[in-house]
């Protein structure tokens, strides 16, 4: 009959992160079978998955990577419960794990599919799903390539951003981080007025063209106000456009010209849990 080790429960606590008692009954039950062990512990993690299958999980971390050389990469959302699993030091070091591998993905199902020290990303996260007794799983997934990229997680890992910019110049590093910071924190619409699209610009032209009936303004005048309307919606809302928010002096486009007069931001993407 088996007797349980420390060393045992240790070593298979490492493997799996569950709990010391959770380890400890999965090697009685197996009889010292490592593998079955976690296989009986993925089983666990299956059963309470089901049971939770249909509650919330607006909480987690969002991680923004990028690849060394700066071309290639990912934003995924790992979603919890409780905002006390998303500050847990170990769920935060596996969303930063998972955040690595995902931008060598381009889909979500890739990624999802692909090995993870020996099982499937989705079976990681139904085992862990048994280890911490909250659904877990891969909410937003953004990936992104580009000629210089930099990324920017915001405090409390609640929004992450990534900045793609047009080469890989001096001082191009700390431009990118900067621009990712103003991404999410302006969480802009588009990159500027050529990738706003038609339904929104639509839109805010009818919102405006109802303002300035309703206030009196002549109908032959009111075409010509929301042309500077929608320059001022262009530069509130489109990265390029906006104010820089380290100094309000310039313009996104501006602060990039003053890194490298050649220099431009072509791409973003942000993603936030809210």
């Amino acid at each position: 009959m088996y007797t349980v080790v420390a060393a045992d429960v240790a070593k298979l606590r490492n493997i799996t992160g569950a709990g010391m008692m959770d380890c400890k009954k999965a090697l009685v039950e197996a009889e010292g079978d490592f593998d079955k062990a976690i296989e009986i512990l993925r089983k666990k993690g299956q059963k309470v998955a089901a049971n939770r299958a249909d509650r919330e999980s607006h909480e987690g971390a969002v991680i923004a990577k990028v690849n060394e050389d700066r071309t290639l990469g990912g934003i995924i959302a790992l979603n919890c419960e409780t905002d006390f699993v998303a500050k847990n030091d170990a769920f935060v070091e596996l969303a930063h794990e998972l955040a690595e591998q995902a931008m060598m993905y381009a889909s979500k199902d890739e990624f999802l599919a692909s090995d993870f020290h020996g099982m499937t990303v989705a079976d990681k996260l139904i085992e862990q799903t048994g280890v911490i007794g909250e659904k877990i799983e891969i909410g937003t997934f953004e990936r992104i390539e580009g000629p210089f990229l930099g990324a920017y997680i915001h405090a409390g890992n609640k929004i992450a951003a990534i900045a793609s910019l047009s080469a890989n110049v001096e001082g191009a590093a700390d431009a990118a981080h900067a621009v990712a910071m103003q991404i999410a924190a302006m969480n802009p619409i588009a990159l500027d007025e050529t990738q706003v699209s038609q339904e929104t610009i639509d839109r805010e032209l009818d919102i405006e063209r109802e303002l300035l009936t309703k206030e009196g303004k002549p109908a032959n005048i009111i075409e010509n106000i929301l042309k500077g309307k929608m320059q001022r919606f262009y530069k509130d809302n489109t990265l390029v456009h906006q104010q820089f928010i380290k100094d309000h002096n310039i313009s996104v486009a501006d602060y990039v010209k003053s890194i490298n007069s050649d220099l431009k931001v072509v791409g973003f993407v942000r993603t936030s849990l809210a």
